[in-house]
């Protein structure tokens, strides 16, 4: 008999895991750091506009 959790994948299940992490790592990634990058330099702008530019 053959055990539910044997601890392998079918292969649809695999290829479908490798699908989703190609996705999360190429696409996904890049975009939220763009993301919080582009957020950072925005809260940085908003907040110069009413503290002014940084002093020497």
């Amino acid at each position: 008999m053959s055990e539910p959790h044997s601890g392998t994948l079918p292969s649809k299940a695999r290829t479908e895991e490798w699908r989703s992490f190609l996705f999360l790592s190429i696409v996904m990634a890049p975009v939220i750091a763009g993301t919080v990058i582009v957020s950072y330099g925005f809260a940085v702008w908003v907040f110069q506009m009413f503290a002014g530019p940084p002093t020497s």
